[in-house]
């Protein structure tokens, strides 16, 4: 079944078959300037909100109040957020904002950890996950509307794997290797829902969804999603350094 036709390839200004290009990286007139507007939005939004996550990730060094609890929190937040009309902007966006300070401070152990192992992991750590955003997000925007859309059934059963991976680990225990697989296995589905997640925003959003809120949430928990693993991966990597290191000297 085909996702888009002829005449969306046309609004693309660009023959259907058209090869990428210079050109086709500044062709965004398949985007409204409502929609175009409505991004803007959308991206600041996740600004302020990345940026309190890290308060919420600065609290839990400074206090140690990461945890459980403000796990629940966070998802308590943001079931209140959808529960609300979306008329009350004000206390949506609050909410938006605690539950991205408290999401900042669950993760905060695993930022801990980082900064005392070594500083520099985790300003590699977020920038590659910036970079990795802005270029998954840039192909997406680019991309014929609905090019991508696909990917949701796939992505799906993708997460579903995962989910059933981590149940059956919590279960039956799992190994070092098995782990890592379940890491990279989730950067991999995450990196896909940045793509998929800018695509569904954009469409929602030509068919008058403006919920800027909702879709900064959504660009949010991509985000933190990806930049965990990176971080694990970075810090595993660097830990079998520091291994290799110490038994060289000992030999």
């Amino acid at each position: 079944m085909a996702f888009y036709s002829s005449s969306s390839s046309s609004a693309y200004g660009a023959a259907p078959g058209a090869g990428w290009g210079y050109d086709s990286l500044k062709n965004v007139r398949q985007i409204t300037p409502a929609v175009q507007t409505h991004l803007k939005l959308v991206y600041l939004t996740l600004c302020v909100a990345l940026a309190s996550s890290a308060v919420g990730a600065y609290l839990h060094i400074v206090w140690n109040i990461g945890g459980m609890l403000t796990m629940l929190g966070c998802v308590g937040s943001i079931a209140w957020l959808f529960s609300m009309p979306v008329y009350e902007e004000r206390k949506r966006y609050g909410l938006l904002m605690a539950a991205a300070l408290l999401e900042g401070a669950s993760v905060g152990p695993l930022i801990k950890l980082a900064v005392d192992f070594d500083p520099s992991i985790l300003v590699t750590a977020f920038v590659g996950t910036a970079i990795a955003f802005a270029c998954f997000s840039c192909a997406a925007i680019v991309a014929k509307r609905r090019e991508y859309l696909y990917l949701g059934g796939l992505l799906s059963s993708g997460l579903s794997i995962l989910l059933w991976l981590q149940f059956a680990a919590s279960i039956f225990g799992h190994s070092i290797n098995s782990f890592m697989f379940e890491v990279y296995f989730g950067l991999l589905i995450f990196l896909g829902y940045m793509v998929y997640d800018t695509q569904e925003i954009i469409e929602r959003a030509h068919h008058g969804d403006m919920d800027y809120i909702k879709h900064a949430l959504t660009l949010f928990t991509d985000f933190v999603a990806v930049l965990v693993r990176i971080l694990v991966i970075m810090l595993k990597n660097a830990a079998d350094k520091s291994e290799d290191k110490k038994r060289k000297k000992r030999s």
